[in-house]
Parts: structure tokens; sequence; C-alpha cells
């Protein structure tokens, strides 16, 4: 069986116009970054996300496991199966963030024949656009610092600089820095660190804003520092939203390719799931309601954080109602819930499957609660025996859910035309009753419990009374209507990532909350998570290169 890279490098694609044209966008409005992609025209999304919509569908999935489940695979081949049934169809997802190419957990692009082409520039720079996003949160960085350094009007307390750099690369040690030693010349000393990009604010704004009005709105309501007598500074104080907006111009623009059989596909925005709030942008997403009947979207990672900030943020933030939701699961990670180790997964084993099924039913049960209409579409290896597979079905039937099994990673379209079928009819049905899980009013410590126990299903949440109190004065400056982000392991409903399953009787540490103004949302970081990963013992990184053919090699 070829690579992924191999099948991507065959694909037959067309021009980029062509792949516009299916969507009814004229060639004037296409913006071409070579002959393959290219980005969508302001004026031109400006005037589509005023049309009637299409129906949205959410693809989200189980915790993730070393097995591997296929969310972004399954996304792409639903879409190609909807075009493949006579639907108008498109796909919505995240950009790649060179973090996990070069780390652990690969690209974004799908796999097998369920990709979105080019994949190789996907991977990698694509059009830019997380190279401006990391530009102007940086500008907003040096701004602070410079505006310290030359007499410091606003009375920034240099102890509450909340504001820190950012760059789209795995580099644990870059997490916790001291800036400006060297003398007078080059500011004053402080201990601050690095997130990666898609962590940064401006990421999630990016992802939120429905225009460059809105964008440079929220650009400016950044709270960046605090004065001593704790009142907050904002990216406005300085005069920075301007030249990020300037920055993030070209970037605001949704970006347009196609799937390995010829459909259009929009990848543009790419917050983690763990760390942010783990959607493709607004902006690409209204584009395609507008524009097909059927628009396939992913949230990132399992339900628990992905879906929950879908429905609770994006939904929330863009006047979405998603009409049908899309579990992934596969046998393989249903036999690690149930204890299997990774190299006895080709082993078939029922009672193991049965075993690990809870995860899938914790999923089901949570995403049914936003009164979304759910189908678990189960992910095939070949691997996969059919007592193991019957018996995903049979449970997801007890909990009044049916399980349909996909084979679109080997056969592309003709794999997955059983699952279009039904979610196209799950869609047209109009039975969704979408609602978020929490009202704006209610307080942000109830928010955050909130999720923990009707999502994680914990018994308490544990947070120290320095937490309680920002969260309070949050709330007396205004902001108490906002939603929260959760910030967790996303291998498990817990904070420990090693506990698979669906676990109870456990509660969710929270360390640290960050206000993020401008994106409209409390960062709430729980556990151990980072906001800048390290690299694994082995990255991916050490596999990539030109091969002889002056091709490259190692992407996945």
């Amino acid at each position: 069986m070829k690579t992924d890279i191999e099948i991507a490098r065959a694909a037959g694609k067309q021009q980029i116009q062509e792949i516009g044209a299916k969507l009814g966008i004229p060639t004037e409005h296409l913006l071409p970054f070579g002959h393959d992609k290219a980005k969508v025209s302001q004026d031109f999304v400006a005037d589509v996300r005023a049309r009637k919509r299409g129906k949205l569908i959410l693809v989200t999935a189980i915790n993730p496991t070393p097995a591997g489940e296929g969310k972004t695979t399954t996304t792409v081949g639903l879409g190609d199966g909807l075009c493949a049934i006579g639907k108008r169809a498109a796909i919505c997802i995240r950009e790649a963030s060179l973090g996990p190419n070069f780390g652990m957990k690969g690209g974004a692009a799908g796999g097998g024949m369920a990709q979105v082409v080019p994949m190789e520039d996907m991977n990698l720079h694509f059009t830019g656009d997380f190279h401006a996003i990391t530009s102007a949160h940086n500008l907003l960085s040096a701004m602070i610092d410079n505006h310290i350094y030359w007499g410091n009007a606003l009375e920034i307390d240099e102890r509450r600089i909340t504001w820190r750099r950012v760059m789209d690369m795995n580099d644990r040690a870059l997490r916790d820095v001291v800036v400006s030693l060297g003398g007078v010349s080059n500011g004053f000393p402080r201990q601050t660190g690095f997130d990666i990009t898609v962590a940064s604010e401006v990421m999630a704004i990016l992802c939120l804003a429905a225009d460059l009005d809105d964008l440079q709105r929220r650009l400016g309501d950044i709270v960046v520092a605090y004065t001593r007598e704790k009142k907050a500074v904002t990216c406005r104080d300085l005069g920075a939203e301007g030249a990020m907006t300037v920055l993030l111009k070209d970037a605001m623009q949704p970006n347009l390719v196609q799937t390995l059989e010829n459909n259009p596909a929009f990848v543009h925005g790419g917050p983690f799931a763990n760390i942010a709030h783990g959607c493709n942008s607004v902006v690409a997403t209204q584009t395609a309601l507008g524009l097909a009947d059927y628009v396939v979207t992913e949230a990132g990672f399992g339900a628990d954080l992905g879906a929950e900030k879908f429905f609770n943020i994006k939904c929330r933030k863009a006047g979405l109602a998603p009409s049908v939701a899309v579990i992934v699961a596969t046998v393989r990670a249903m036999k690690m819930n149930g204890g299997v180790a990774k190299a006895d997964l080709g082993s078939e084993n029922v009672s193991a499957v049965q075993e690990g099924c809870p995860n899938l039913g914790r999923h089901i049960e949570n995403v049914k609660g936003f009164g979304v209409p759910v189908v678990v579409a189960i992910n095939h290896f070949h691997s996969d025996t059919e007592a193991e597979v019957q018996a995903v079905k049979e449970y997801c039937a007890d909990q009044g859910t049916e399980a349909i099994l996909c084979r679109h990673w080997a056969e592309g379209s003709k794999g997955v035309t059983d699952l279009a079928t039904r979610v196209a009819e799950l869609a047209d049905a109009d039975t969704a009753d979408f609602a978020p899980l929490y009202p704006d009013e209610m307080p942000l410590f109830e928010k955050i419990e909130t999720v923990a126990k009707r999502i994680y299903r914990a018994d308490s949440v544990l947070a120290d009374d320095k937490i309680r109190n920002q969260l309070a004065d949050w709330e007396a400056a205004g902001f108490g209507h906002l939603p929260i982000c959760m910030a967790k392991t996303q291998y498990s409903f817990t904070t420990d990532p090693t506990r698979r399953g669906a676990p109870t009787g456990h509660s969710v540490p929270v360390r640290e909350v960050r206000l993020s103004a401008g994106a409209g949302f409390i960062v709430v970081i729980c556990g151990e998570i980072m906001t800048m990963p390290g690299l694994p013992r082995k990255p991916a990184a050490e596999s990539i290169r030109f091969n002889q053919e002056g091709l490259i090699e190692g992407l996945f």
C-alpha cells in the first residue's frame, strides 16, 4: 500500500479555478497560490455569508489513542461521500501546525484515499497564515516592551504582563524564559515565556472574527497587562491593533483546496482543541454554508474537548446550529480502552472491544446532550473482524445510536456512501434542537463546574482562592458573560492522560486561568497541560527529507 504522501503526490488535481466553479466562486474572486490552492476574496466572502445557509455537519471522535481514530480522514471521506451521492457538499477543516508535523502527531490533511491536497503544502507553510499570526502576535509583544522602555506612560506593572510570545514549533526550552538581559539598552529584564502559535489569542480571534473590522476590534480588546492598581491595559491602549490587522489582512481570507476526488475543501485557521477552541474559522464555515447544501467540518481531538468547544464557543459566537454530529471510533481504539496493548491490537478480542466501548458511549451521551442527532462512524482497519465490528454496532444500538462501518481510507467515497446517505437523511429531517451547555449569565466558576461534571463526569473542580478571586474580578470587570475554554489533556476524560475508558470519581484541578478578552472566552488550564508542547524522544523531523528524486518524504 502506498503511503499517504505517495497517494497525495499521484493525485489528479484540477486547477483551483475549476474547484471554485463547482461552488460558484468567480475566477476574479480567487487569489491563487500556484495552480492548486487559492484564497477567496473578502468581498466575495462578505456577499456569500448573507445567503441562506446549508446544513452543518460536525465530525468529532472518541478520546485519541495510539491506535489511531482518523477524524480528519473521516471528515474528508464523508464530504466526498456526500458529493458521490449527488449532494452539493464542501469540507471545512483546520490548517496544520508545524509543531506536531515535526513532532509526533503528524499532519492534518486526512489519509489514504480520503485526503485534502496539496498535502505537502498544507503540512508545511501553506499560504502563510500561521506566519502572519505569529508576526502579528509578536509585534504586540515587541510594542509592550518598547512602551515600557520609552517611559511606560501607561504605568504597566512589569510583574503583571500577561502577553507571552509565540512560535509555531514544539520547543519546551522556551516555556519559561527571561528577556531583556544585557544592560539598560536592552530594556527591563522580566520573566516570561513562549506558547505555540496555535494557542495564541490572535489565532483564536482570527478564527472567530466576522470580518476585518471585527478582527481589529477584537485585537484591540486583548488584555496584555495590568497596572500596579490592577487596571487592565489593552492592545488598543498601545495602539497596536491597526498594524496587527494589516499583517493579518490576507490571513483572514479562507483558503480553498480540493480532495483527492476533486471536491472543494476550505482549510483555514488552526487552534488546538486541548489548549484553545479547536475549530476552523467562522469565516470559512459561513462561506461554505452560503455556497453548499451540506458542510462537513470537524472539531479537534475527542468530543469532550473539540465538540464541547465547538458547541459552547464557536456555535454560540457565530450563531451556528449543527444538524448532525458524527462520532468517529475504531475497533482498535475500543480494544485499547479495554486494556489491550498496542502490540496486541491485531488479534481478535471481542470482550476487550465491549469493555472499551463505554468511552464511546460517554461521548454519544454528551453530544446528544446538546440536542444534536448522533451517528457513529466505525473507521475500518484491515485487522478488524466481523465479530468486533458487530460488538461496536450492538453497543451503539443499545445507546440509541446507529453505527456504520466506513472504508473511506482504502476506498474513498465508495467506502462511505452508507454513512453519507444516513447523515444526509438526518440533516434533512431537521430534528436537531441545538442548545449550548450553559447560559451566558452563569457565573464563571459554575461554567467550569458544569463542563467538568456534565462532560468529564468529575465529582469536583479543585481551584485555590487565587483562581476563584481572579474569576470574581473578571466578573466584576464585565467579563462574566464569556464562555470558558478548557485546556486539558486530550487522552482522557480526566486530567490524567493514562486513564482511558469512561472514568468517574475524579476531580479536575485548575492550575491557571487566562482572560482572552479579544477572542471572547476564559482559558482554564487544568492538570499538567502545556501551552508550549515539547518534541518526543524521536521527533518526526528526523525522518523528513528530500529523496534522490528531489521529492519530500517523511511527512504523514
